[in-house]
């Protein structure tokens, strides 16, 4: 049984807590969350007790730390639990700056601790039957991956100021499954971006609508396409092209049913929120983070993983500022 505490009781803090309530080998024991309207209704619904930040590192009923609070958080948050010897489940970003994204791969690197970034997509059952069919060589050498990925509609512009913008906060998933299924080190990336949905994000200084091709070492592509807004739904594909074929994966719709009729033929809307896109994804990833704890060889996106996604970030927004492929050898920090 592994004992969990849990950073933040916000959206995702909420799923994360309720998969390891529900989890046969987990257990949820304490919750952190300063804001005590938010943590006092999700205590009781999810049978735990709220304990400050410092009780949680203290104890030794605590093997593993569920990191769902504010971006700003995590990365000291990542440094005390592994200084006290505890595992971290870490959602995405680890931090907006490199420098410190650096030093917290450095202070994991040191301990004994597991550590996972919550890059979920990968996980999703889907997009791992479709890294499965890349594995067992259906379609040959991979050679061209293209990711479509659109919210339906923006966030609010108080949380794109706070969450990094377009590419450390959206892009970096497609990033990272990008990586995940060239298998290839990414050296090169060119971003082109635009405000085309909501002004007022541009005067927040971010983009809304952006395309990103990334290259790697060895000559392979993907293209990223990302939009804050599909009137139709939350618009989730992804096509691999190799030398022997291609493999895709299509929208999860609300339904499988499709009506054909003499006047046309039509079906069910791709899933609207992204809770339910990817809710069989959340619980398949906390699950795979309590099968390592327990002993099990599961591959996790790890502190690193975070980190080359954050650099791919980095690289695109200079690359969007300058006008120019920028390569990831350049980027600092």
């Amino acid at each position: 049984m592994v004992n969990f505490a849990l950073f933040g009781a916000g959206r995702i803090g909420k799923i994360h807590g309720g998969n390891v309530s529900r989890h046969p080998h987990a257990r949820l024991v304490a919750l952190c969350d300063p804001l005590l309207q938010n943590a006092d209704p999700l205590a009781t619904a999810l049978g735990c007790q709220q304990w400050r930040q410092e009780e949680i590192f203290a104890s030794d009923q605590i093997d593993a730390v569920l990191i769902c609070s504010a971006t700003d958080t995590h990365a000291d948050l990542i440094e005390q639990a592994v200084a006290c010897g505890k595992h971290v489940f870490c959602e995405k970003p680890i931090d907006l700056s490199l420098k410190r994204v650096r030093r917290v791969c450095k202070a994991v690197s040191a301990s004994n601790s597991t550590s996972m970034v919550a890059f979920n997509r990968r996980f999703d059952p889907n997009f791992q039957l479709l890294r499965q069919r890349i594995d067992a060589g259906d379609i040959g050498d991979v050679e061209l991956v293209s990711i479509i990925s659109k919210d339906p509609s923006p966030p609010p512009v108080s949380y794109i100021k706070a969450s990094g913008g377009l590419f450390r906060d959206m892009t970096i998933h497609d990033f990272d499954m990008a990586r995940f299924l060239l298998r290839d080190e990414i050296i090169e990336v060119s971003a082109q971006a635009s405000c085309l949905v909501d002004p007022a994000i541009g005067d927040a200084g971010d983009v809304d609508t952006a395309v990103v091709t990334l290259k790697t070492k060895n000559g392979k592509l993907a293209q990223i396409s990302n939009s804050r807004r599909a009137r139709f739904g939350y618009d989730q594909r992804i096509e691999v092209h190799g030398s022997r074929g291609m493999v895709e994966a299509r929208n999860v719709n609300e339904s499988t049913v499709v009506n054909h009729t003499e006047s046309g033929v039509s079906g069910a809307k791709p899933l609207y929120f992204f809770l339910e896109r990817y809710e069989a994804a959340y619980r398949l990833e906390l699950d795979s983070f309590v099968r390592s704890l327990s002993g099990e060889e599961v591959v996790l996106p790890d502190m690193d993983d975070g980190l080359q996604a954050l650099l791919m970030a980095e690289a695109s927004l200079i690359s969007v500022e300058q006008g120019r492929a920028v390569s990831l050898s350049e980027i600092d920090g």
